[in-house]
């Protein structure tokens, strides 16, 4: 990610002229935008690059008029799926029991379907990750945030 290390050198100056407090500031608005764009991403069912998850295989059993959710739509509420932000760093990550699995989903992982059930292969789906316009938005919101903090303490 060429982009990321660029952005990375060119804000880390900016971002050392801040005192601890602004950096945490900064990084929580980050980590809380960053969160709802990973959100809104994984209900579109899309990966980072732009293309679409692979389906669900067809299961064996279904019950008639079953309502089908999409995939994942508790795995990225809030409560499995949480940002935080401090001075240094601002992350997103699946906490508790969702983090496994989001992992055998992200990285395509064998896994159990339940309790000494059937262990399957599940498709490769990116569920965290940067897209082509987050780098940008990135370094939007550190120099928005520089500028605005510098016309506050402006005598």
């Amino acid at each position: 990610m060429k982009d990321l290390d660029e952005l990375t050198a060119w804000t880390g100056a900016l971002l050392r002229r801040l005192d601890a407090k602004q950096r945490r500031t900064l990084m929580r608005a980050i980590g809380t935008e960053l969160r709802r764009r990973q959100t809104a991403r994984i209900a579109e069912q899309r990966n980072p690059d732009g293309s679409a998850y692979e389906p669900r295989k067809r299961q064996l059993r279904q019950r008639v008029g079953r309502v089908r959710r999409t995939m994942f739509a508790r795995l990225r509420t809030s409560r499995h799926l949480r940002a935080r932000g401090d001075a240094d760093m601002a992350v997103v990550r699946f906490v508790g029991g969702a983090r496994r699995i989001a992992e055998v989903h992200h990285y395509g992982l064998r896994d159990r379907v339940n309790r000494g059930g059937l262990e399957v292969e599940f498709a490769r789906r990116e569920l965290l990750g940067l897209e082509d316009g987050d780098v940008e938005w990135l370094g939007d919101v550190v120099l928005a945030h520089i500028v605005i903090d510098r016309l506050h303490a402006a005598p």
